[in-house]
């Protein structure tokens, strides 16, 4: 058998997943282990890494070919780990390629072995038979071998209807899954730093809203380049790093990826997020159009998320574009993608303050961890949600982009802003909190003690208007 290329880079983070996976090496059966995550998340780096000693085969499914070219795929894998089989014949169907699998496993010593099939949506695109026949090899075969079956695939929605949830021959069999997502701010802080890239927390903060924690994305940035240089050089000009990006990321996730995009677009176009009839409104989706597996696929591989205003019913559930890199794109690479140095001469302006404002806030709702143990209340019981009240006759109008509402009797009023410098509270500034403290109560007509909490990038500066947030939190707590 072919000895295994050894993976060289540092593993970062991803403490709970290594735990998990390590774990199945000990145990006395086999594990069926399905890793799910966007694509360029690091799913297929985590499974080599982990498992580079225990792996004995290894293969990468083929985006948009056919079973004949898959077949042609699996042969090179073979070959690869099995060099004596080069002799074999090339198999003329799933059953036969699978039937090829078995009798070389049944040559490798019986200590754990790990089994790793790659985009897995891509093998079976198309046609049945592959994944019944995975079936049967799991059922028939390896459930009984002591080994670690890996399935991998960046087709979340996919992975989940037809492995995770399958009624077949594969339901119940997975025996652990792994939902890998992006990079926290102190991951990404930790890659850095593990790259010899050395960048202050708010650099961090501003790459990290262009793109999120997403590793394929963070390896572009250089030594030496401050953030503003790095986004440039990364998404502008017609030689910049990720240059069509957009497109091919979503041609991979989904069939039919125009719907995704669509949704995508009517989401960046507003901050606070979209009710179904109103992305149905901004989408012109018909009647039974698919919405619901469209918005169903975009959340599970974390491109939008759902949620529930402060005291509303399901069906007044809004979803929000929580995708760092395609607001970013939306916003401002696609009208500018062929400018060079588009980002070093507009990066000051009053369109990109707004736009950070807004991934501010969403970094901060990504973070709450963070911020709770920042409040001391990291132990408590406590439930997320945004409020938004319309002006009417009697009442002024507010939204409150986070609250965090605690078991304790008592509900943090949260305010993000976002600044190049210590932020300055103005007498409007305290008006507007004060305002949205008074109405907040005066709808809800809670009881729960109120705290305005001020979150800001770079710390406040003292004056006389300090005293209206009764609790400051920077940007150091969204790295804990």
């Amino acid at each position: 058998m072919a000895k295994v290329e050894k993976t060289t880079l540092a593993l970062i983070g991803r403490d709970s997943e290594k735990r998990r996976m390590k774990d199945l090496l000990e145990t006395k059966e086999s594990e069926l282990l399905a890793v799910v995550g966007r694509r360029r998340v690091g799913k297929t780096f985590l499974i080599k890494k982990i498992y580079e000693k225990e792996l004995v085969f290894h293969i990468t499914g083929i985006q948009q070919v056919n079973r004949k070219t898959q077949l042609l795929n699996f042969v090179e894998a073979r070959n690869k780990f099995f060099p004596k089989s080069k002799n074999l014949e090339i198999p003329k169907n799933w059953f036969h390629a699978f039937g090829q699998l078995k009798k070389l496993l049944e040559k490798v010593p019986k200590k754990k072995r790990v089994l790793f099939f790659d985009e897995l949506p891509w093998m079976a695109t198309g046609s049945t038979e592959f994944l019944k026949t995975f079936d049967h090899f799991w059922n028939s075969w390896a459930v009984d071998q002591n080994v670690v079956v890996v399935i991998c695939g960046s087709a979340t929605s996919w992975m989940i209807a037809n492995i995770i949830k399958d009624i077949g021959g594969l339901h119940n069999r997975v025996t652990q899954r792994i939902h890998l997502k992006p990079f926290t701010l102190r991951e990404t802080e930790a890659y850095f730093a593990a790259k010899s890239i050395n960048l202050p927390r708010y650099s961090i903060l501003q790459i990290y809203m262009t793109m999120g924690g997403i590793p394929y994305y963070l390896r572009e940035v250089k030594r030496g380049e401050s953030a503003t240089q790095a986004i440039d050089r990364i998404y502008f000009g017609k030689q910049s790093a990720l240059y069509g990006e957009f497109d091919n990321l979503y041609r991979a996730l989904f069939m039919n990826h125009e719907k995704h995009i669509a949704v995508i677009r009517a989401l960046a176009a507003q901050w606070k997020g979209l009710s179904r009839q109103e992305i149905i409104d901004a989408t012109s989706f018909p009647t039974g159009g698919g919405l619901s597996a469209v918005l169903e696929e975009l959340e599970s591989s974390d491109f939008i998320q759902a949620y529930l205003p402060y005291g509303k019913k399901q069906r007044d559930k809004l979803y929000r574009l929580t995708d760092e890199y395609s607001l970013f794109y939306i916003r401002f690479i696609e009208p500018h993608k062929n400018q060079n140095s588009y980002w070093l001469k507009k990066y000051n302006t009053p369109a990109v303050n707004t736009w950070s404002g807004y991934a501010f806030e969403s970094l901060c709702m990504k973070h709450v961890e963070g911020i709770k143990k920042s409040l001391g209340i990291s132990g408590i019981y406590t439930q997320e949600a945004s409020f938004i009240k319309r002006k009417d006759k009697t009442t002024a109008g507010c939204q409150i982009d986070m609250l965090i509402d605690r078991a304790d009797n008592a509900i943090n009023l949260c305010e993000m802003k976002f600044h190049n410098g210590p932020y300055t509270l103005t007498q409007e500034d305290v008006k507007i909190l004060q305002q949205k403290r008074n109405v907040f109560q005066q709808v809800t007509n809670t009881k729960k003690q109120l705290f305005i909490t001020l979150i800001t990038a770079q710390g406040l500066y003292p004056n006389k208007h300090t005293y209206v947030a009764d609790k400051h939190l920077d940007m150091n707590m969204l790295f804990l």
